[in-house]
């Protein structure tokens, strides 16, 4: 739906808590509220600074569990997921009551340090290993699903850093949406939800203010890797792209295979980096999410003819009106 069509609609919300729907409570009271959506390196955080200058606003308790729905009138609610409460703070003059909270789905397990080893298994039985003990269901795509890990230890680290570190050496997001622990591509068509991701197209008239960066100090024509030969007994290495200005990596790996997908994961990086863009939305399009492709117009013509893909995005409501903010990498044609 294109931006427009908020012109003169009115922005709209629902905010359950507990099982108990506070909309029109809130509808007096609320000062600000902003809700921040990442890829899959950072929890999603919902931040609500509430009115209490009257002093007769109770204080939600930490754990408890808000649900939170976003749009505009008239063109229905996207569901924005549950946060659960983790941090209040009361302050003033005047007074005022701030809620953080963060993805519910990041159960207190999930970030619990832990230890535990690997030893000639795949990635999509180290992930389903951890989704077991979490109580989760599963995604991994199939691209991951049976690739090699002759070894690696989770040291002291909880399972959604290990978890993470594994989806940045694999160029992958791990990520819990709904119950699921998914292990998925960057560029995936289908959300960590299950849902598919529908491309978007965004002109310069929908922008409020916008900054575009390149830079050719990290353009890097290839990566270098290195692994353990342990039968030949000497270090090798395993590359991607072009040798000629090559970025060499310093960690050391244990297979030949798990080298080249850390070169791969690097070389996927450093072609998404080649161009960023900052965007921000008058008009907010709750719709938007991580992971969406953008086609931008109406800008100069090096941004028009780069794919964006949506790493972050920031939706706020407050006295500057309903916006978003989002951040965007250069997306693999």
């Amino acid at each position: 739906m294109a931006t427009q069509e908020y012109l003169h609609a009115k922005p709209q919300y629902e905010i359950v808590l507990d099982g108990r729907d506070i909309t029109s409570s809130v509808n007096t009271r609320l000062m600000n509220l902003t809700l921040s959506e990442s890829r899959g390196e950072e929890a999603d955080k919902l931040d609500i600074t509430l009115d209490d200058s009257d002093g007769r606003l109770p204080m939600p308790g930490k754990g408890s569990k808000i649900a939170l729905k976003l749009g505009w009138a008239g063109h229905g609610l996207v569901d924005k997921g549950t946060y659960e409460v983790d941090e209040v703070e009361h302050q003033g003059a005047p007074d005022r009551i701030v809620v953080h909270a963060r993805s519910a789905e990041l159960k207190r397990q999930l970030r619990t340090r832990s230890e535990h080893s690997y030893h000639n298994s795949t990635l999509g039985q180290i992930v389903r290993s951890i989704a077991q003990r979490n109580g989760l269901q599963v995604r991994v795509d199939a691209q991951f699903e049976n690739l090699r890990v002759d070894h690696i230890d989770q040291t002291h680290e909880s399972d959604l850093n290990f978890c993470s570190r594994l989806a940045r050496q694999y160029d992958a997001v791990c990520t819990v949406k709904k119950g699921k622990l998914a292990f998925i591509a960057i560029d995936s068509k289908i959300t960590a939800a299950g849902q598919a991701v529908e491309a978007a197209t965004l002109t310069r008239a929908e922008g409020d203010s916008h900054a575009y960066h390149t830079a050719a100090r990290n353009d890097y024509s290839g990566v270098r890797a290195y692994w353990n030969d342990a039968d030949r007994a000497e270090k090798r290495s395993a590359t991607q792209g072009a040798e000629d200005n090559e970025k060499r990596l310093k960690d050391t790996y244990g297979s030949e295979a798990e080298a080249q997908a850390a070169a791969k994961a690097e070389m996927g990086r450093i072609n998404r980096a080649k161009a960023t863009m900052g965007l921000k939305l008058a008009l907010a399009r709750p719709d938007l999410m991580p992971q969406t492709p953008l086609k931008l117009q109406g800008f100069k013509a090096e941004i028009d003819d780069t794919p964006w893909l949506v790493v972050k995005i920031q939706h706020e409501l407050g006295d500057g009106g309903f916006t978003s903010k989002l951040t965007l990498e250069t997306r693999a044609k």
